[in-house]
């Protein structure tokens, strides 16, 4: 692994509990931002751009220059602010290339038959095992499953961006009982996670601040094997699933599933607005028995 340390910096979004990341290499100033929340007020059903203002200020403040913004996955609990940060600096959007198994999901969950499912709507769609590069870091994909069926986490020199699938240790892990999900695969991807040397930094998606903690974002796979309350030991698959599948389903439904999906899937984009400028989205009803559980899922 390169010798190289980015200077990460994460913003936590309060309303979801999500962490998003600038990641820039100290020697040229270039940078990636993972995950970009867009704001979505619930009552008037309004987006807003304020989050993601405050990392566009960030970046302008330390005089970083935008090479990637990057999604880990489509994300059930938050709509995406990539193409608005597109926009803003003119950088390529990228996601993993299973990200289509996703939109052919949830196309046929909201009916939307001419839905174009095939990531088109991202510049790049990164493969398994996939290199680039972001300054003179060198960066890695790892197609890591389970939570979704598109997961991947981003390897950057010695830190690793591993979306919803390690929280904090004291958090546990993700669930994975989404249509596409699966806590066999889920399993497999932690176990590929934590091969990773063990001073890797690791970077999570979520905190849900257990106890009353402050947020917190970053471990390490030292910290997580030792001490993730979800992996004691040298836990066999089987009584990971089980244990994940159980927890599952005690676990309402994120609030803003049915709408961030169906804004996700188009890579952050709101519906094309209709003959009266405005856009509508499409809520199947009584496809989820649980749907109406109007808050974030703690795991």
């Amino acid at each position: 692994m390169t010798e190289i340390r980015p200077q990460v910096t994460g913003f936590y979004h309060e309303d979801t509990c999500s962490i998003a990341y600038v990641v820039a290499d100290p020697v040229t100033g270039r940078c990636a931002i993972v995950d970009p929340v867009l704001d979505f007020d619930r009552p008037s059903r309004g987006t807003h751009t304020s989050f993601a203002d405050r990392m566009a200020g960030f970046v302008r403040d330390r005089g970083l220059a935008v090479e990637w913004i990057l999604d880990t996955h489509p994300h059930a609990d938050h709509f995406s602010a990539a193409p608005y940060l597109k926009e803003v600096f003119g950088a390529p959007m990228a996601i993993g290339e299973h990200v289509v198994t996703v939109q052919r999901i949830w196309q046929k969950i909201y009916n939307l038959p001419g839905f174009p499912a095939d990531g088109s709507q991202w510049d790049h769609l990164f493969k398994d095992g996939e290199g680039f590069r972001i300054g003179e870091l060198t960066a890695e994909v790892i197609f890591s499953p389970g939570h979704t069926a598109a997961s991947i986490t981003y390897v950057v020199g010695n830190a690793a961006f591993i979306h919803d699938t390690l929280f904090m240790p004291d958090g546990g892990t993700a669930r994975a009982d989404f249509p596409g999900g699966d806590a066999h695969a889920l399993y497999r991807s932690i176990r590929r996670i934590l091969e990773l040397p063990s001073e890797t930094r690791l970077f999570t998606g979520h905190d849900y601040k257990p106890g009353g903690r402050p947020p917190k974002w970053e471990s390490t796979v030292a910290e997580q094997r030792a001490h993730n309350i979800h992996l004691r030991g040298d836990m066999a698959e089987e009584d990971f699933v089980r244990m994940r599948q159980e927890r599952d389903r005690t676990l309402p439904l994120p609030g803003l599933l049915l709408e961030a999906l169906q804004i996700n899937i188009r890579g952050g984009r709101l519906p094309e607005p209709e003959a009266n400028g405005v856009s509508y989205l499409k809520i199947p009803l009584n496809y989820f028995r649980e749907a109406g559980a109007d808050h974030a899922a703690k795991d």
